[in-house]
């Protein structure tokens, strides 16, 4: 969850601020519910500890909310430094189709398919600096973009950027993808 969806954020962030002042007492009812994951691996002890609730699904007026989320990551490398992320969500799911563990490891796959597609078209091909705003712009370059990702790996191109320098030298070696 970004904040690019008016009110939705600071809601989420309002319920999970005032879960934390809650904690300890039982004045009102709530139904936060937690799941804690410590895994070691790559050279790093990573910590996630996701909070769920369903209290804004009567209250928001985003389409089809069931539940909300915070997660926590808490990522310490080899050398001890370390560095905490906190992001919130937004999920469709009811909690009799999705409890906390289940949305932590649905959330550890967004997270990949972030990781390997929008971050190769953000940091890559730099799409979120593009200037293009009018008509369909947008859409196309977005639609080219994919082509481009879909023919490297097509050609089990791995490199994304080392292979946009190639085939920006040699420009007979782009075409030829295209047609093999």
């Amino acid at each position: 969850m970004k904040g690019n969806q008016e009110g939705l954020l600071e809601d989420i962030e309002v319920l999970f601020q005032a879960q934390r002042k809650r904690a300890g007492t039982s004045a009102l009812p709530t139904d936060f519910r937690t799941v804690r994951t410590v895994e070691k691996g790559h050279g790093r002890l990573e910590k996630r500890t996701i909070t769920v609730s369903s209290m804004l699904a009567d209250y928001s007026t985003w389409p089809e909310l069931a539940q909300v989320f915070k997660l926590e990551s808490q990522r310490t490398d080899a050398l001890g430094s370390t560095k905490t992320e906190v992001r919130y969500g937004v999920t469709s799911l009811p909690a009799h189709l999705a409890d906390a563990h289940r949305l932590l490891q649905l959330t550890r796959g967004h997270w990949g398919i972030e990781n390997g597609l929008h971050y190769r078209r953000d940091a890559t091909l730099h799409e979120d600096h593009s200037q293009l705003r009018i008509g369909h712009a947008p859409q196309l370059l977005a639609v080219l973009n994919n082509t481009v990702l879909g023919l490297f790996a097509q050609h089990r191109e791995t490199n994304i950027a080392q292979a946009r320098r190639e085939f920006a030298y040699h420009l007979d070696k782009a075409l030829a993808l295209l047609v093999a």
